[in-house]
């Protein structure tokens, strides 16, 4: 079993900053996938972005929405992944999720995610 526990979410200003934080304990994996995804009131969860990581390194991907302006990474040595979001907008409002997969890949559908955190909730006010 793997638990993730997210951090990080909040109250800010459009234009502002947060960094949210994934935690992962339990079973951890060397390889594989880590994806973010957000789910406005009334809408569909959707992909942010994600980190893939092998032994040889890491690469990351985002939604158009977010491409610019969020950044995904990861710390090996305490097993945590970070989303830093800047120049936020009241459209980034949203609950976050973090969720690992053991497949190493682009994967934006949640469906392909293993486990899942809590969720932590931005708010962006204009």
């Amino acid at each position: 079993q793997v638990q993730l526990v997210e951090s990080g979410g909040g109250l800010v200003q459009a234009g502002g900053s947060l960094r949210l934080s994934c935690a992962a304990s339990g079973r951890t994996f060397s390889t594989g996938t880590m994806g973010w995804f957000r789910q406005a009131p009334g809408k569909e969860r959707d992909f942010v972005a994600s980190i893939r990581w092998t032994w040889s390194g890491s690469s990351t991907n985002y939604a158009d929405s977010v491409r610019g302006r969020f950044t995904t990474s990861r710390d090996n040595a305490k097993n945590t992944v970070y989303l830093q979001m800047n120049s936020l907008k009241p459209d980034d409002t949203a609950v976050y999720y973090c969720a690992v997969s053991q497949t190493i890949g682009v994967l934006h559908h949640e469906n392909s995610y293993d486990y899942w955190g809590q969720g932590t909730q931005v708010t962006v006010s204009s």
